[in-house]
């Protein structure tokens, strides 16, 4: 039984009083997954708003961070994102000086991204807000709850991973963002032409 004691004490939020209307829309975990990420990348969006940072710039500073000087296709890769997408965000961040794109002398061909001082001391003023969001989302939970959450979460990605790579059926299965531009490329349409 869910005890909704505590959340509906926060009626001033529209959002909650309206979610917590309809009881059988709390009982899907799809909507609450839907809403919880929604409700901490907004979360964070507030909070790198003040140091003009872009939550879509703080995805790929976040990866820069781990491994700076990736190309702009492994920077793609590793965020989920078309190439155009990439662009268009490098080109963004090079204004305010925290990346700069450069080709290496040996492959002229491929265009790496790298941190600039700029972009590399982000980390230590946006990191702690991420860290802060985290803790307010978990905010009166116990260290066992927390840990099933976590449980539970893994378990539903893993679980739906499974299905989707398992599925007989090709039409089940939706083309990851990169593998729509792969599709679209081997046709020879650009995202311009749809």
């Amino acid at each position: 039984m869910l005890n909704l004691g505590k959340c509906t004490a926060r009626s001033e939020n529209a959002f909650l009083r309206t979610l917590f209307v309809h009881v059988d829309y709390i009982a899907h975990v799809a909507h609450l997954v839907k809403d919880a990420t929604r409700a901490l990348v907004r979360a964070l969006q507030m909070r790198l708003a003040e140091h003009a940072v872009s939550f879509v710039h703080w995805t790929f500073l976040r990866i820069l961070w781990e491994t700076d000087g990736l190309t702009q296709r492994e920077l793609s890769m590793r965020a989920g994102v078309m190439d155009p997408t990439t662009f268009a965000a490098v080109k963004a961040m090079e204004t305010p000086g925290y990346v700069e794109r450069q080709q290496m002398l040996d492959n002229k061909k491929n265009v790496h991204v790298f941190l600039t001082a700029e972009g590399r001391a982000l980390k230590d003023r946006l990191v702690p807000l991420a860290e802060e969001v985290n803790e307010i989302s978990v905010a009166g939970l116990s260290e066992r709850d927390i840990k099933t959450a976590r449980k539970v979460l893994l378990a539903v990605i893993e679980n739906l991973a499974d299905d989707e790579s398992g599925s007989a059926n090709p039409k089940r299965r939706v083309a990851s963002t990169r593998e729509l531009g792969r599709l679209i490329a081997e046709r020879g349409h650009t995202p311009e032409d749809t």
